[in-house]
């Protein structure tokens, strides 16, 4: 779609920002980027968006503007309307399985893992609202092992984890397990396929600006820009 702008709205700590500004790397679209605290929105945001849920993306051209929300829906998009490579799947059984993946982490690891250990460690200082339960910090700490497991076994039969190419499966695994990492609590050494399928999806010039990403008062682990760990 050429002669069109596009901004996105995103917080850097919000996974399925994380997948779209990956899958706007993947597909060479220049961007601008916006920072919006979702708990606090602005007028300008609610504007775009009533559920004040990022990520936004804005897409502009002469005097038109229409706004996607919603990441799967930006990323589906992207697939409609952007000549590269697919992310989604060259057929409907690959596509299901990439829609499959897509939702497994977005919902089962968000509430088993993002959740508890960005939701505690991040979102509750950024947002005032209290100490950060070590319980809950356990619990996700637990569970990320099982779901590492799971990478494991899609790591042993696939080349990527939908299949023989990256796919929106990749990206969204790649953004829950980037906050993880931010936060220096990804067990990489227990795991060390899924080490290996993480290291190649970060080495990829599409995660350079997830790489960069520095929140003020979070410090990243020294690795976490580190392609070779």
């Amino acid at each position: 779609m050429s002669g069109i702008s596009y901004r996105l709205y995103h917080h850097p700590f919000d996974a399925p920002s994380r997948r779209v500004r990956l899958a706007l790397a993947e597909k060479n679209v220049t961007c601008d980027f916006v920072i919006e605290k979702p708990w606090a929105p602005s007028a300008e945001f609610l504007a775009l968006n009533p559920a004040a849920e990022v990520p936004v993306l804005v897409c502009e051209e002469a005097k038109e503007r229409e706004t996607v929300c919603d990441a799967q829906a930006i990323c589906e998009f992207l697939e409609e309307t952007q000549d590269a490579p697919t992310l989604l799947g060259k057929d409907p059984l690959a596509r299901a399985e990439v829609r499959r993946l897509v939702a497994w982490f977005d919902c089962k690891f968000y509430n088993e893992v993002t959740a508890f250990l960005v939701g505690e460690k991040a979102f509750k200082r950024l947002q005032g609202t209290g100490e950060p339960d070590s319980l809950r910090i356990r619990s996700g700490c637990a569970n990320i092992r099982g779901h590492l497991d799971y990478i494991v076994w899609l790591a042993e039969r696939r080349n990527w984890l939908a299949g023989d190419q990256i796919t929106l499966a990749d990206l969204a695994a790649g953004a829950h397990l980037s906050l993880i990492d931010y936060m220096g609590d990804v067990p990489w050494n227990d795991h060390p396929l899924a080490k290996e399928w993480y290291a190649r999806l970060k080495s990829r010039p599409a995660f350079r600006g997830l790489l960069g990403d520095h929140v003020a008062g979070f410090l990243p682990p020294r690795h976490y820009a580190d392609l070779d760990f």
